[in-house]
């Protein structure tokens, strides 16, 4: 069954959405790497590859509906931070707002009686929990350790073993 024009337009977003969302992963990555924090920048590369496998399985959900994707210009990022910190919360902020945008296509896909697409769209709910607890819990030990001691170290270590798994497969 076709999904809807509702329906894909408000998917399409959220593959837009995504596609911004590695984009700015992949600015942190960068502006992690060149301050020298090589574990975050790892922490951000990872991010930018799980959103980039989030906009492709909506695309992918798109193509098998029958629908018509539609990318868009994807907008500039911003390309430098004050600190970890701030970098941190912006994205926490960010997930939060991802969060939402979710939340919104769930709604359309209960309105559209679109229950394969409200279906598809509760991996992605789950995901969101996942994601802001992982940006908070970073935020804890930041706020927690500081910036300038052994502790951010010892986080820009361990954030450095993360390794991109394709979960949207996993259903």
């Amino acid at each position: 069954m076709k999904i809807s024009k509702k329906i894909e337009e408000v998917l399409n977003k959220q593959v837009n959405a995504e596609l911004w969302s590695a984009y700015m992963y992949l600015s942190m990555s960068a502006w992690a790497e060149n301050k020298g924090f090589k574990g975050f920048a790892n922490w951000m590369r990872v991010q930018f590859h799980e959103e980039t496998s989030h906009a492709l399985k909506i695309l992918d959900f798109i193509l098998t509906r029958s629908g018509e994707v539609k990318l868009e210009p994807i907008a500039a990022v911003k390309t430098s931070w004050d600190s970890l910190l701030s970098m941190m919360e912006e994205t926490y902020e960010h997930e939060c707002k991802v969060t939402s945008l979710i939340n919104q296509c769930y709604e359309v896909a209960l309105a559209e009686k679109d229950y394969a697409t409200a279906t598809m769209l509760q991996w992605f709910i789950e995901e969101q929990i996942e994601e802001e607890a992982n940006a908070l819990e970073i935020i804890d030990v930041l706020k927690i350790t500081g910036e300038k001691s052994g502790g951010v170290f010892y986080l820009d270590k361990k954030l450095g073993h993360r390794t991109f798994s394709d979960d949207t497969k996993k259903e």
